[in-house]
């Protein structure tokens, strides 16, 4: 996967014919014709080439490169990219110099052009383990038995390779780091159970910090110039005692939720107004004060504007000032003033109470809000958004699940629990303990995982899954990240989790791959990545990076409708970043073929 493997001459080699068309066009515009021709005629001719053999993956991969490149070429990819992928192509053709184009860009043209052939990498584990059955009946059953057998010991192998914090070596890795910190804060246990000592005692700065975990260099300066910037920043007692005394790759997904990177904090050091901040345009949907409206039936109602404990690339970081900051209750006058408001609008028939996090409330408030939301006639779900689960789990106290449980009505309104457990090392005998307080007592509890790269290798979220599962945590949604700038550390291309969802969810039990994977278009909401037609590939950037135009949920039922362009992390980068992780890249090398 080196840089040196993609350049102009390697691009000219793997596929002769698509430069020698564009070499006779006598412009740009002839060139888009003639290739346009051609990519049409390869896959023409791969389609009866397959009548004569049994190859679906090399039809379908000519088939999607074509259509890409096709894409590519058109005038009016040229125009929503400010770069014209044709004249780069029509240049490379006559030994003209494009300094501006990156291996990157060579590289995702290099497989388009691979992929043309029929050719390209082919590691997925399903087509490594399942191969063609000649025979019938009985006989066929059990060679596919047999090679399901084979492929599914590979998936446990590789499951097995993410630890939780269920198992014996990480509870006694944990009670060790409990005992420091508690001895450190000359705290006792009884305290450490108690959330309002948890809240009391959130970690603010580095020097505190570091008295009860070690930091790496770079972690001490930017946590150090995040505090002298101002940025948010708080974690809880209980969530430093998941990370390891040492920093390491075990625990680099704890330390991320948390410990801001230095790419971050001089981003958002140079911010001047934080509205910018809003990703999402929460703004232009807020109908009413603490009130958010995208979808028809449902609204967000925000009572509690911070956390016990910030994290880092979080979606409402423009709002929040810091943990636990003070007046961060909106008061019960507004917040009653946002209830009647829903009253007043009786097609919502789901309110999702969120943040903040609103589990950070005392039990008095989050019933008052609960019994004045469950006393409007039209609402049939109340969710609470909440992340203590995994940040402060001793927050859920059988007082707790008892106030949300008195709301419950079967047949006439649901109670949910949608929480955020974003790592399998996230997962202890504490947030075990809390959900099945939830679970037993009727109320559901979903996850919503956000992709970053800490959770992007092999199999890694597969294991995420299937351990919520198994203590009651049924998976909801997995969120693409979104693309903001200052969270590059944590962004990941969409082919990747598109890779993920058919490579490696696929082959996972039903029940264990219930969530769905979204990328949250901004201004727009949620676009379902498993469907294309929800997005259109328009140009592979100078650097590598594909451009995606984003099409609304409501696309195909509004009159009028906004689309958003998107630029992805270029995917050679995230090869080469997984590579100083420690992975092979040529293990995620299909990923090139996800678009």
């Amino acid at each position: 996967m080196a840089h040196a493997q993609f350049s102009a001459e390697n691009l000219i080699a793997i596929n002769p014919e698509i430069f020698s068309t564009f070499k006779r066009a006598k412009d740009v515009e002839d060139a888009r014709v003639a290739v346009t021709e051609l990519a049409y005629s390869l896959e023409t001719e791969a389609m009866e080439k397959f009548r004569l053999r049994d190859d679906a993956g090399s039809l379908a991969r000519i088939r999607d490169c074509a259509k890409i490149l096709v894409n590519l070429l058109k005038r009016q990819s040229d125009q929503l990219a400010g770069f014209s992928v044709a004249k780069a192509l029509f240049d490379i053709s006559r030994g003209i110099s494009r300094p501006d184009l990156t291996p990157a860009f060579f590289a995702e043209m290099y497989h388009i052009f691979l992929g043309l052939q029929g050719k390209g990498p082919r590691k997925a584990l399903d087509a490594i383990h399942i191969t063609p059955i000649r025979s019938h009946g009985r006989q066929a059953a059990l060679e596919r038995s047999a090679q399901l057998d084979s492929l599914y010991a590979e998936v446990d192998h590789r499951i097995a390779q993410h630890a939780t914090g269920l198992n014996d070596a990480a509870v006694a890795r944990r009670e060790e780091r409990r005992a420091h910190i508690l001895s450190a804060m000359n705290a006792s246990l009884e305290e450490w159970y108690d959330w309002r000592w948890q809240v009391k005692n959130v970690v603010r700065n580095v020097e505190h910090l570091e008295k009860l975990v070690t930091l790496s260099p770079e972690q001490r300066q930017a946590v150090t110039l995040a505090k002298h910037n101002k940025l948010p920043f708080g974690i809880t007692p209980y969530y430093i005692s998941l990370m390891d005394q040492e920093p390491g790759l075990r625990d680099a997904a704890i330390r991320a939720q948390v410990l801001p990177p230095m790419e971050y904090v001089q981003a958002m050091s140079k911010v001047q107004d934080t509205s910018s901040l809003d990703f999402m345009g929460e703004e232009d949907t807020s109908p009413f004060d603490l009130v958010t409206r995208r979808y028809p039936a449902i609204c967000i109602l925000k009572p509690f504007n911070t956390c016990p404990q910030i994290c880092v690339y979080c979606q409402r970081n423009w709002e929040i000032d810091d943990a636990m900051v003070a007046g961060a209750f909106a008061g019960l006058e507004q917040i009653d003033a946002a209830i009647n408001w829903i009253a007043e609008h009786p097609a919502i028939h789901e309110v999702l109470i969120t943040g903040g996090d609103p589990l950070a409330m005392g039990d008095r408030a989050i019933e008052s809000i609960l019994k004045k939301v469950a006393a409007i006639p039209s609402v049939q779900r109340i969710r609470v958004g909440t992340r203590t689960i995994a940040t402060m789990p001793m927050r859920v106290s059988k007082q707790l699940a008892r106030i949300l449980r008195r709301y419950r009505e079967p047949g006439r309104r649901e109670i949910a629990v949608v929480t955020h457990v974003q790592h399998p090392y996230e997962i202890t005998p504490d947030v075990l303990k809390a959900v099945d307080l939830f679970r037993t007592r009727g109320i559901p509890v979903y996850n919503q995982l956000v992709y970053t790269f800490f959770i992007s290798k092999r199999f890694e979220a597969a294991a995420l899954r299937r351990n919520l599962r198994l203590i009651g945590i049924d998976p909801y949604y997995t969120f693409n990240t979104k693309g903001k700038e200052e969270t590059v550390a944590y962004r990941v291309p969409i082919s990747r989790l598109v890779q993920e969802q058919q490579e490696e969810a696929r082959l996972q039990p039903g029940l264990d791959r219930t969530d769905e994977a979204v990328y949250n278009v901004p201004r727009q909401g949620k676009n379902y990545l498993k469907a294309r037609e929800y997005r259109n590939l328009v140009s592979i950037m100078p650097n590598g990076a594909r451009l995606y135009e984003f099409f609304p949920w409501e696309k195909k039922i509004a009159q009028s409708t906004q689309t958003h362009l998107s630029e992805d992390v270029p995917i050679l980068d995230y090869l080469e970043r997984l590579a100083k992780a420690g992975e092979d890249p040529s293990d995620y090398s299909t990923l090139w073929y996800y678009f």
